[in-house]
């Protein structure tokens, strides 16, 4: 509501009512797109980008993305708890075999664990930070379920990860469309999801198990994406059609294979 006041203030918009009627109004009076564009970049690295570079400079960041070593997930993402029950929780029946299986095994599993988990997420909030003060991108300021940012006047679910293993990587680097069809005809029921999405995917040619170094690569990274950002904009050639679960959907696609 407070951001919402400050817009109109800015506008010389009055404010009264809720915040949808505040909206209302200022829609109704044709904004200044510009005024807006600048209004919210402003706040969301106030409000987003300050307070992490608080905690942290990007240099410090940076420095401590560099202290992993190794890049092995130990327990496969997202099925911790199932191991837990499997293998410890329901197979021992004595707490001293318990504990020491806990300490021999799962320890170290879970450290690597928590370490890819901890890389992937400050890798990634330094490659979104950069993108979102791009000039042709307008960031969101809350969450909003499959709109991260506005790109080209789209919204867009900004997904920034790697090259699946087992897809040909010839053809994703030769037709990289096909790449995003299969991403979203092979995503998770439970985070399914047909919004416009924007694929920043990070492949090492050389060593395609190395990968995740590339990701903190960021000077080649950021120059990668401001490329594809000034040259690229949203046209009907964008369009994809996919199916999931036999059912037809239709969206809008923009990928960027990240190379060495």
């Amino acid at each position: 509501m407070e951001l919402i006041k400050e817009l109109s203030a800015l506008l010389k918009i009055e404010a009264k009512g809720t915040g949808s009627d505040i909206i209302k109004h200022i829609l109704n009076e044709s904004p200044n797109k510009v005024i807006i564009d600048k209004f919210i970049k402003k706040n969301y690295s106030e409000k987003q980008i300050k307070p992490r570079v608080n905690l942290i400079s990007d240099e410090d960041l940076v420095r401590e993305l560099k202290k992993v070593n190794t890049f092995s997930w130990g327990v496969i993402q997202g099925q911790l708890d199932q191991k837990i029950q499997v293998q410890y929780v329901r197979r021992f029946v004595r707490f001293d075999d318990l504990v020491e299986s806990v300490k021999a095994n799962l320890y170290d599993e879970v450290t690597s664990y928590v370490i890819c988990t901890w890389f992937n997420h400050w890798t990634t909030v330094l490659i979104e930070e950069h993108i979102s003060q791009h000039s042709k991108v307008i960031p969101t300021l809350k969450k909003i379920k499959g709109v991260d940012i506005f790109f080209d006047g789209q919204p867009f679910d900004l997904k920034i990860t790697y090259l699946p293993k087992d897809y040909n990587s010839f053809d994703a680097l030769k037709n990289p469309q096909n790449l995003a069809t299969w991403l979203y005809e092979n995503q998770g029921e439970q985070r399914f999801g047909s919004d416009n999405r924007l694929f920043v995917i990070l492949f090492d040619k050389n060593n395609p198990e190395e990968s995740w170094k590339l990701k903190r690569n960021f000077e080649l990274v950021f120059n990668k994406i401001d490329q594809f950002l000034n040259e690229e904009s949203i046209s009907t050639d964008d369009e994809l059609v996919f199916s999931y679960k036999k059912k037809p959907y239709t969206t809008v696609s923009k990928i960027l294979i990240v190379t060495n």
